[in-house]
């Protein structure tokens, strides 16, 4: 099979499944900003922000390491060590987080709700040991199998949520009492929704756990870990580039429910960014074992030239169509939180740089000079809490748009200046600029095409999108518009 055609396959399949539980909170977006509060938005926001920097943590960069040093010979070695590993730093967390319980929750500012961070904290223990089975299904190519529990946990999720906010609602309101339900629960039954999911996503990935004999090595695990560290760093400093501005509101704009208000309505608009993060990390899931598995191809760089190419077009196609509908878009939001659309066109050209990034950043993996990554990433982490801390104050929520995207726009330099040091591959760079200039054009043609009708903006704005889109297949990916590749798709078996 081409592996540029396979790399595409991949990237859909964890798009859609992996990547697909981000869609579905993008999609429970309406729901969340109707049944919550700002305020209540803004804890859940600031949680979720913690979680995220948690379980880049306690992965210790350790999926990448499973990827470099797992061959067919040493797999079991590698998987069973690592796994083991990372069970004895969870269940120390969790007796940590147990131990310190008072003390961190008054930290959190939901000392009155200690139930939130216990029920965070074990979903966090579980995703965590997940995630190891889950790198061994991307490294075997069982794209679908890893696709069927994905979706079992996302079905699982959304159920509970729907059954929480929708459902149990509507039987109260019949005069029909549902045991553990209380009406003012806010959050809480987000929380249950994703460690319910946890739990039966654990229990799928058991076969493949038990699939390997118990095999523990001490020197290997320090191999990994040295080669893991920079990625580590990398991990964490990038997860404070992505949710440092979640996690310092709250701190920065003063506690209280004024800035948990603020920290909700800039994480409400967020999410309707999330379309270009699920594209990203869909790629990215699909990418780092693709570029491992061709390193050694004769044409490996020319592959890794078009994928950049490819990625950078199709990203482009998705800030136009997202910015060109969000007049019809913001309604997935309730009004009052109407206010953070302002920083969609940064987030989403932040969340693109840093999928172009992850395609530059194949150069310090395949060159094991990942300390290269970790001096990028601490760069981009600087850049966000700087720009956080210092203008937050003065511009609000604006700040941090701004500070993400000059984050990952930075990185993305540094980069492409370093990998053509280390590891030179021809990149079309004229082309992507290209490509950038003419959506940026067409992004501000389209700001001055304004209708009273909403559907209307959108429906004028259609034919400068579909004229990008056509740009740029028929430059670049003109194969999709043969009749004999349409014939193929149509008819493949």
């Amino acid at each position: 099979m081409n592996p540029l055609k396979k790399l595409m396959g991949e990237t859909v399949i964890y798009g859609f499944t992996t990547i697909l539980g981000r869609f579905i909170n993008w999609l429970l977006v309406p729901l969340y900003t109707r049944v919550l509060s700002t305020v209540d938005n803004g804890i859940f926001t600031n949680l979720m922000g913690y979680v995220a920097l948690l379980v880049v943590l306690l992965t210790y960069g350790t999926e990448t390491g499973f990827f470099r040093f797992a061959t067919k010979d040493n797999k079991n070695k590698v998987f069973s060590t690592l796994l083991t590993s990372l069970a004895s730093t969870s269940i120390i967390f969790l007796v940590l987080c147990f131990a310190f319980l008072p003390q961190i929750v008054d930290f959190l500012e939901v000392g009155n709700h200690p139930l939130y961070f216990i029920l965070l904290v074990v979903t966090i223990a579980i995703d965590v040991i997940s995630t190891l089975p889950f790198a061994l299904l991307r490294m075997e190519g069982k794209a679908i199998r890893f696709g069927i529990i994905k979706l079992v946990n996302i079905l699982i999720n959304v159920g509970l949520n729907l059954f929480f906010y929708l459902l149990c609602p509507f039987l109260e309101k019949k005069g029909i009492t549902v045991p553990f339900y209380q009406a003012d629960g806010g959050v809480v039954y987000i929380f249950v929704s994703y460690l319910v999911a946890s739990i039966v996503t654990f229990l799928m990935l058991l076969p493949y756990i038990f699939r390997f004999k118990f095999v523990f090595s001490f020197s290997l695990l320090k191999d990994i870990l040295k080669y893991s560290y920079p990625i580590l760093i990398v991990s964490v400093a990038g997860m404070i580039n992505l949710q440092g501005d979640k996690i310092l509101m709250p701190k920065i704009l003063g506690s209280g429910d004024e800035a948990l208000a603020v920290t909700g309505i800039y994480g409400a608009s967020y999410k309707l960014a999330l379309i270009m993060y699920i594209f990203t990390q869909g790629f990215r899931f699909a990418f780092e074992p693709f570029f491992f598995n061709y390193a050694k191809s004769n044409d490996s760089k020319k592959i890794y030239e078009d994928v950049l190419l490819y990625f950078t077009g199709f990203g482009l196609m998705i800030f136009l169509g997202v910015m060109y509908f969000l007049d019809v878009l913001k309604y997935f939001l309730d009004e009052k939180f109407f206010d953070g659309l302002v920083i969609l066109p940064w987030v989403l050209m932040a969340n693109l740089f840093q999928g172009i990034y992850y395609s530059l950043s194949l150069w310090y993996k395949l060159t094991d000079k990942t300390i290269y990554g970790a001096y990028m990433a601490i760069i981009g982490c600087v850049i966000t809490v700087a720009g956080n801390v210092i203008f937050l104050p003065r511009i609000g929520f604006m700040a941090s748009a701004y500070s993400v995207f000059t984050c990952f726009l930075v990185m993305t330099v540094l980069s492409f200046i370093l990998g053509r040091h280390f590891y030179k591959i021809n990149y079309d760079i004229p082309k992507i600029i290209f490509y950038f200039a003419i959506c940026l054009v067409f992004y501000f043609v389209g700001c001055m095409i304004k209708f009273e009708g909403n559907w209307i903006t959108c429906l004028a704005r259609l034919p400068l999108f579909v004229l990008f889109v056509y740009i740029f297949v028929r430059r670049e990916m003109s194969f999709l518009l043969t009749k004999d590749f349409i014939y193929r798709l149509i008819h493949k078996k």
